[in-house]
């Protein structure tokens, strides 16, 4: 993240806690549902997996994902939507008002099936989703254009989130367009933007799809570029004051009264981007409340959108998680919040890597093997000793840089996840408690060399050494780096 960023991320985070603003989230509510174990055997009925589930996670979705992000940023949310009374329903708004959200707007409708999205998680992988629910009939519309109508006074902004589901279609959309009066800011998270320009946003958020649908026009090859260059007829055809532009791996384009500019991207799996669009859109929408022009807004919902794309699942933004973003591009944890964060990712599926080291002194060596580690698994994790433990296995002279200064910059490199210190003279302790899927070494050694290859087997792990690349160490670096010294200062004698 550019400098720029950093400070607009802060700027807007101090506004928050100072002056949280009150956001209408009117949309397409729906539960989550991840059931997630193993899969080691084919059934006897059918060419299909069977699936040994181990894990039930429900988590919000749609607009309900979006009111959980404003919620976890800060923001003070209500949200306005329809669900059944059922089941899917009762639990998807108790996990609301368990994260502060106001459901006072959340309409029960009798006779409705709630919208909900089931996937089945068999070693990692998404084997099917089951897609259940049902749309809302013109009486439960009437109740939640009068929720909204009623909740969109006093508001400093509304997102509306139209995901096609059916909750928002003709009487509310309508009912929200022909209004007198409604906040200062409106922002429109749409899968068909046409139908909501009558409505005059002030702004909508389409992805590259959306663009697509909406124009006529492919964004091919550089994406960017094309989506800067439709900035008249995206005005013209959304009806609103701004667009913004979203192109996952590729940023964003924006297009505002004051200009058209663009954000970049940290990139991640297309498999860990759920709900990342959600994010965006809340993270806009309450940048632009708290005062902020489009470019730091959009460069805020970037942000906010980068972290979200590293987690697990469907899952929020938190301050806390913003600020650590400022400053690696890994996650830097302690102990226990690394712990926590791996048991998520080991939920999902993913093939846990582990290495630890001093890196003094970072050189070829440790890149080469640090990306030959990251091949063997999902997620790699970098351990550091930290200063004391590396007197005492370098001696008095060591380290050159200090641990936090070592972490930052490990955390930098794109194949390392997370980043953790530890003070012990092995990483034994840490191991007991992670139980990495594969420990990693660089070096010269073998796994019957390391004391720490029965914790990591008796844990069901594995050890794995990669690749030496021996001109490389820390200690030569040094060495040569002091022979210079001592050259330049003899010179000067």
């Amino acid at each position: 993240m550019t400098p720029p960023e950093g400070d607009v991320v802060r700027r807007v985070l101090q506004r928050l806690v100072a002056a949280p603003p009150r956001v209408v989230v009117i949309g397409d509510v729906l539960l989550d549902r991840w059931w997630a174990g193993s899969a080691d055997r084919i059934s006897r009925e059918a060419p299909a997996p069977v699936v040994q589930v181990t894990d039930r996670i429900d988590v919000p979705g749609g607009a309900a994902n979006t009111a959980m992000n404003l919620a976890a940023l800060g923001a003070r949310v209500v949200l306005v939507g329809a669900v059944g009374a059922d089941e899917p329903g009762e639990r998807l708004v108790a996990l609301l008002d368990a994260a502060g959200v106001d459901t006072a707007g959340v309409v029960r409708a009798s006779g409705l099936a709630t919208t909900t999205k089931t996937r089945v998680v068999g070693g990692g992988q998404v084997l099917v989703r089951l897609d259940e629910g049902g749309v809302p009939d013109d009486d439960a519309r009437q109740s939640v254009l009068d929720a909204a109508l009623a909740a969109a006074t006093g508001a400093d902004a509304e997102l509306v989130c139209d995901y096609g589901l059916g909750a928002l279609d003709g009487l509310v959309r309508d009912g929200l367009a022909a209004r007198a009066a409604r906040p200062a800011l409106t922002a429109v998270d749409a899968h068909e933007l046409a139908p909501w320009a009558a409505l005059r946003p002030t702004v909508v958020t389409p992805n590259a799809g959306e663009v697509e649908r909406l124009l006529g026009v492919p964004l091919a090859g550089d994406r960017a570029a094309d989506a800067a260059a439709l900035r008249d007829a995206l005005l013209a055809a959304t009806g609103a004051t701004s667009v913004v532009v979203t192109l996952d791996r590729d940023g964003t384009v924006f297009h505002a009264p004051e200009g058209t500019g663009r954000t970049l991207a940290r990139p991640a799996p297309d498999s860990q981007a759920n709900g990342a669009g959600d994010t965006f859109a809340a993270a806009l929408t309450l940048a632009l409340a708290c005062g902020e022009p489009m470019a730091g807004a959009a460069a805020f919902a970037q942000a906010a959108a980068d972290v979200v794309v590293r987690q697990p699942g469907t899952s929020v933004c938190t301050p806390d998680a913003l600020a650590a973003s400022l400053t690696s591009g890994a996650r830097t944890l302690p102990a226990d919040a690394l712990v926590a964060a791996l048991e998520a990712e080991r939920r999902a599926g993913r093939r846990i890597v582990f290495t630890n080291g001093c890196f003094d002194v970072l050189h070829l060596g440790h890149t080469t093997y640090l990306k030959q580690a990251k091949r063997l698994g999902d997620v790699l994790v970098v351990a550091l000793n930290d200063d004391e433990s590396v007197r005492r296995l370098k001696g008095p002279g060591r380290p050159i840089n200090s641990a936090a200064d070592r972490a930052g910059v490990i955390a930098e490199l794109a194949c390392v996840d997370y980043v953790t210190v530890f003070g012990s003279d092995t990483p034994i302790p840490l191991l007991e408690r992670i139980r990495p899927d594969v420990y990693a070494k660089g070096g010269d050694y073998t796994p019957a060399m390391l004391e720490e290859t029965p914790v990591v087997q008796a844990a069901g792990g594995e050890v794995r050494i990669v690749d030496y690349v021996s001109p490389h160490s820390t200690t030569s670096v040094i060495a040569r780096a002091r022979a210079l010294s001592d050259v330049g200062s003899a010179a000067d004698d």
